[in-house]
């Protein structure tokens, strides 16, 4: 094969991004009078090496920004970095301490955010760079900051204590991230501790109702992310209700949605993260005991905790609890199935009507009490449950439980519950949550699993957490004038502590209530404070005055359609939402929804062989070493071949196995175009010049007509995979039938209505291949003729009446097996279709001699003769 045919992706990749970036575009203006639309996927964080987790994502954004551009939409898509974090932080800390070479965060950072947008230009992604930000850059984080104080003002920031892990060898706090397999990711050999250290929250769960409220409206998203951010809000409603800790009558509050087993509690159980317990065990000899189970089970995995089959465990502190409605004194445990992040951290244990109570009970020798009891009819009890609970109701129920073999959790009937015995249980819940009420033991509430958001890190490269303490005034929000409070450079980076606590100078700041000298917070912020609203930054992105004009950004949001991975449903996506509301009520927003359409892509994953010999297809990893680079893929097939690879491998939003087989085929199509232009480049473009821009009129020749309305449904193909769905892979399988169709379409020499129909289908693939392979299409267009970009080209329009098939075939077969092929008029009757099957040769030699006993006709498609 000669240079010629073959595509030199190499030179026009790059000659057509340098045009692009040179003509500026994908510059959005504001005062664009076409319909606004707004494209985003998720922003990455600044590793320096584009994945192909990115290349998928960046792909699918950036085919439909091209589309709706080409639509008439005025669409704003910009790119910008995640770049505070860990990982840099890690590398300035490695750096130091294996080299000797203190590397900033920063520094390193900025280093990999020129790499990364080199190899975003070079997929050729029509990002407005104009637009561009980075969160760890002051002129960022300094709105972080700003918005920071204004909750702080309304009551949406505070401080308590939390538990945090701790390492002893550092010396500090470490972030989840930083604390592997229960051990320090610095001093492996080191076991992470639990501290409880004042930290600062966002009081998420002041929006949580409106939360809940609205993702059930969100009819762009879908449907599985939504469940799953219901389900972390977590909705329950039941009953507040204040026990007792005994010796100093301290509250103990448990919420429950059970009050109607109130008088079955005969211990409780405390999350290991509870606040309440070093307090609580101090000078109880229990302080060792609980410290060692504690530290042990907070490094424990926290779904594996509370799943139904992991052992439940616990540890006595020594102290008891008092139950307002029985008086009863009752043995506080720590419990590995209790979470904080449910009700308050601490539940009331009725051992005979929950489950992991009733094993914890079993083991622990702890007594049961019952308090329902199952009646017929009152409730249908399951055979099942009938089962476990023979022997139980053989003894009588006893008080004690005596018998059971497991817990009764279903309604039934009130039993040893003092004044409510008798009634169903159902009716026990409202009843006795009335009675808690009424007695002031407690109150009806709501209450959400969603608790408040933590956003203190003690790590350095994050965004300064703008407070001064002073010894007179206390916790100090630093003055708006005076942001942003900026990370010092002159901090140390070792194994040991913080590094913003290395500067002296940057520490002391004047207390702005009393002006006595303070100290600075070291804290930083956690890194998805700067994901949350990143996206209104980039509609005003170098507003001075504030984190950006309200008019802007009002004409621009909410996000039109926003891509990126379901791992973030109900982190990012969640606290995105939150801020929108936030800002909303500070009055910067007209809106609460940041996003109004929602799309999650499917994993990229490539076969893996693992040490037991098993080879299956998982997620591309460093750490298993089956990546694949797309540099080198760029290299050698050019960033067209890889985008449609990517688009057309698989579904967008399911699994993509990565295959050479495919892309090597997606690099075979392309190269097959380029050699069709290049054997009919003088014909298309005499039949262009003949088209002058209209619409071709196909005239009486069938082989005209019937690549015209392939042209045409092709269209109407793409159009709708394109805009109306993100199903990219069934339109380029269209474009290359419309491909195929050409290839078996001759131009018949010296007839211009054939250049013409053969062009004319020709500019319609070009056009359609665009968005997702631009370069080539750019490359093509230009040579059949045109002198501006072919993104500046309308998208093409299909007409109807071009659509109707004048004849079709259709297949026929005898009892089951195809034995011929007929074609008829496209508005045939079943009769005629019978007609047309019995009359052709082949079928005949199949039916001679039988007898028709019936015909099955699936329309248009299919006629199947059954004889006997």
């Amino acid at each position: 094969m000669s240079s010629e045919q073959i595509y030199p992706h190499a030179e026009c990749d790059l000659k057509w991004q340098a045009y692009w970036e040179q003509h500026q575009m994908h510059v959005t203006r504001d005062d664009d009078p076409r319909e606004k639309y707004y494209v985003l996927e998720m922003f990455p964080y600044p590793s320096g090496k584009l994945h192909m987790g990115h290349v998928r994502n960046y792909t699918i954004g950036d085919s439909i920004a091209r589309y709706l551009r080409m639509s008439g939409k005025n669409v704003l898509y910009p790119m910008g970095f995640d770049a505070f974090g860990l990982p840099a932080e890690n590398a300035a800390i490695k750096s130091a301490l294996e080299k000797g070479v203190a590397l900033n965060p920063a520094e390193f950072t900025e280093s990999c955010i020129r790499d990364m947008i080199e190899a975003l230009k070079r997929m050729g992604y029509s990002y407005d760079w104009d637009r561009f930000l980075a969160t760890c850059r002051p002129d960022y984080y300094r709105w972080n900051q700003w918005i920071f104080l204004k909750m702080f003002e309304k009551g949406l920031v505070y401080r308590k204590s939390a538990a945090v892990n701790w390492c002893k060898d550092c010396g500090t706090v470490l972030a989840n991230e930083q604390v592997h397999d229960g051990a320090c990711w610095r001093h492996t050999e080191t076991p992470v501790e639990i501290r409880q250290l004042e930290q600062w929250f966002f009081r998420i769960t002041a929006y949580a109702s409106e939360l809940l409220e609205e993702v059930k409206r969100l009819a762009g998203w879908p449907e599985h992310v939504r469940v799953m951010q219901e389900n972390w809000i977590g909705q329950s409603e039941g009953c507040l209700v204040v026990f007792h800790l005994e010796g100093n009558g301290a509250d103990l509050p448990i919420f429950t949605t059970r009050p109607d087993t109130l008088y079955g509690v005969t211990f409780m159980s405390f999350a290991p993260e509870h606040p309440m317990i070093p307090e609580m065990v101090r000078g109880t000899g229990y302080e060792k005991p609980v410290t060692d189970f504690i530290n042990r089970i907070v490094r424990q995995d926290r779904f594996l905790r509370t799943a139904e089959d992991q052992e439940k465990e616990g540890c006595f502190t020594g102290r008891y609890a008092i139950n307002p409605l029985t008086g009863d004194r009752l043995p506080i445990y720590v419990a590995n199935f209790v979470l904080m992040e449910y009700g308050t951290g601490a539940i009331m244990a009725v051992p005979a009507h929950d489950q992991r109570d009733f094993e914890f009970a079993r083991k622990y020798g702890i007594a049961l009490r019952t308090v329902i009891r199952p009646d017929d009819a009152v409730h249908a009890v399951s055979a099942e449950q009938k089962a476990k609970i023979a022997d139980w109701a053989a003894a009588g129920f006893p008080l004690d439980g005596a018998g059971m073999k497991a817990a009764f959790v279903e309604p039934g009937v009130q039993m040893n519950s003092a004044p409510f015995d008798g009634i169903p249980s159902t009716e026990g819940i409202r009843r006795i949550s009335a009675f808690v009420e009424e007695k002031g033991y407690g109150n009806r509430t709501v209450q959400y699993k969603l608790r408040d958001w933590l956003v203190s890190r003690q790590r350095y490269w994050g965004t300064p957490i703008p407070i001064i303490y002073c010894e007179n005034c206390g916790a100090v929000p630093a003055p708006y004038e005076q942001l942003p409070v900026e990370l010092p450079r002159n901090v140390r980076f070792s194994k040991e502590g913080n590094p913003l606590l290395t500067s002296g100078a940057w520490l002391k700041a004047a207390c702005p209530k009393c002006g006595k000298t303070g100290r600075r917070e070291t804290d930083t912020m956690d890194t998805f404070v700067d994901s949350s609203w990143y996206f209104l930054r980039y509609i005003d992105p170098h507003n001075e005055r504030m984190p950006f004009d309200p008019d802007r950004v009002n004409a621009w949001i909410p996000v039109n359609q926003y891509i990126g991975g379901v791992e973030h449903a109900c982190m990012h996506l969640l606290y995105a939402r939150f801020f929108c509301k936030v800002l909303r009520d500070l009055g910067l927003l007209r809106i609460g929804e940041p996003f109004a359409r929602l799309f999650t892509q499917g994993m990229v994953c490539k076969e893996h062989t693992f040490r037991d010999g098993v080879t299956r297809s998982v997620k591309m990893s460093k750490s298993l070493g089956n990546t694949v680079d797309p540099a080198a893929t760029l290299e050698k097939y050019g960033a067209d071949a890889l985008r449609l690879f990517i688009l057309f491998a698989a579904p967008a939003d399911k699994q993509l196995d990565w295959s050479d087989e495919g892309l090597e085929g997606n690099s075979r199509f392309l190269n097959r175009l380029w050699r069709y232009l290049g054997t009919n480049q003088e014909a298309l473009r005499k039949g262009l010049e003949a088209l002058g821009g209209a619409m071709l009129d196909p005239g009486d020749n069938p082989a005209d007509r019937e690549l015209d309305r392939k042209a045409h449904d092709t269209i109407r193909r793409v159009s709708q995979d394109l805009g109306e769905r993100f199903h990219f892979n069934t339109a380029i399988s269209a474009i290359m039938e419309l491909s195929n169709a050409l290839g078996a379409y001759s131009i018949r020499e010296g007839d211009p209505a054939s250049a013409a129909c053969a062009a004319s289908a020709f500019r319609t693939l070009v056009l359609m291949l665009a968005p997702m392979a631009p370069h080539i299409s750019e490359e093509m267009w230009r040579r059949l003729g045109h002198d501006s970009s072919i993104f500046r080209q309308s998208w093409p329009a299909y007409d109807p009446a071009r659509l109707v098939l004048e004849e079709i075939p259709i297949v026929v077969q005898i009892n089951g097996k195809v034995r011929g092929k007929v074609t008829v008029p496209a508005e045939a009757s079943e009769e005629d279709v019978v007609r047309a099957a019995l009359a052709d040769a082949n079928v005949q030699r199949h039916t001679q001699g039988k007898t028709v006993r019936k015909t099955i006709y699936a329309q248009k498609k299919i006629l199947n003769i059954v004889v006997g």
